[in-house]
């Protein structure tokens, strides 16, 4: 259909993801920057707990250790506690938001008629739901997020490494799953070909789960700051998919129903 361009897609995901960002804002900020501020509450204690009493010469090293750990949260950092939970998490949200609406966006036009018989509004849900699932939620309970206080600094780069290695692998496994239950719609019908990909997926995931090497450097932290933090995450998560898939639907269901109807006249007017 004419009105369902590759560029019509792009621009309801960019707009879609726009309005994520913004709830994932909302979530984030509410309900995660609370327990951000506990956790870095705690690594603060245990900072000056580790610094002991002053030093001989008077002066006060406790920020000169959370430095020296790759942490500095407070006042004095180049970015303000207060900056970095407004501003710089609603850059961030919007910033991911955008990127993942633009791209499922794409990814609904690519996978339109491609996904059985699926109506473009169908397709686009299931291309969200997809993408939701191999992208953030099964990567989140391999490698569920941690707050700032918890891991070693010098383990950074590795532990990024091995989530976003993770991610890659579930994206991989996804478009097998695709594949699979196309190939198995043509042979069996529709109920065998879910199952068909569902299994695909599943197997594959969760050889890479057992595979990659498991991240414990939880130490002594608090389990329940850890939990509702990541609960937390979590929501924030479920919040930027939720919306992206909700209004992405809808934006493009709009668009292909006025377009049919103008086809449809278009047809009538054809026949007289």
């Amino acid at each position: 259909m004419r009105g369902l361009s590759t560029r019509t897609f792009l621009v309801h995901g960019l707009l879609a993801g726009l309005l994520a960002g913004l709830a994932a804002f909302v979530v984030a900020y509410a309900v995660g920057e609370p327990h951000v501020d506990r956790a870095i509450a705690l690594e603060t204690g245990a900072a000056d707990e580790a610094a002991g009493a002053p030093a001989p010469d008077g002066h006060d090293h406790t920020h000169e250790h959370a430095a020296a750990d790759g942490h500095s949260h407070g006042e004095d950092a180049a970015v303000s506690r207060t900056t970095q939970s407004t501003w710089g998490l609603a850059t961030g949200t919007l910033a991911i938001g955008v990127v993942l609406g633009g791209l499922t966006g794409l990814l609904s036009a690519a996978g339109l008629g491609r996904l059985g018989s699926l109506r473009p509004a169908a397709s686009t849900a299931l291309v969200a739901l997809l993408g939701a699932v191999s992208f953030s939620l099964v990567p989140f309970l391999k490698y569920p997020a941690t707050p700032p206080a918890v891991g070693s600094g010098e383990t950074v780069d590795s532990r990024t490494a091995l989530y976003f290695g993770f991610v890659a692998v579930s994206l991989v496994a996804v478009v097998a799953a695709v594949a699979a239950a196309r190939r198995a719609m043509h042979r069996w019908g529709a109920v065998p070909a879910v199952v068909a990909g569902l299994a695909t997926y599943v197997a594959a995931v969760t050889v890479a789960a057992l595979a990659f090497p498991k991240v414990d450097e939880l130490g002594t932290f608090p389990a329940g700051v850890l939990w509702d933090f990541r609960v937390a995450s979590l929501l924030t998560l479920l919040a930027t998919w939720v919306v992206i898939g909700a209004a992405l639907t809808v934006l493009v269901d709009r668009t292909w129903r006025r377009q049919a109807a103008v086809e449809a006249q278009r047809a009538f007017a054809a026949s007289l």
